[in-house]
């Protein structure tokens, strides 16, 4: 069995809907149970990505907020 991955996404400066889809873009080269940390100075982010991850059954791990930077933590559900 493959062991779990954590990347990273930097989305920084982008607006939405730029970084769900790059979100999306990253999941698909990503394996069940591996782990996505999305890097965001789009507020919005605090909701569309959570929003995007439950209709495609993601799981939302950890979200953080300071230094005007948003921060998600996805784990990535199965195909």
């Amino acid at each position: 069995m493959q062991e779990a991955i954590r990347e990273t996404l930097n989305a920084r400066r982008l607006l939405c809907p730029l970084p769900v889809i790059r979100t999306q873009d990253k999941v698909k080269q990503l394996n069940t149970g591996d782990q996505l940390e999305i890097i965001c100075t789009d507020p919005g982010v605090m909701h569309d990505i959570p929003a995007w991850c439950r209709i495609n059954g993601h799981k939302v791990l950890e979200t953080n907020t300071g230094n005007h930077e948003y921060i998600i933590i996805i784990e990535v559900g199965a195909k």
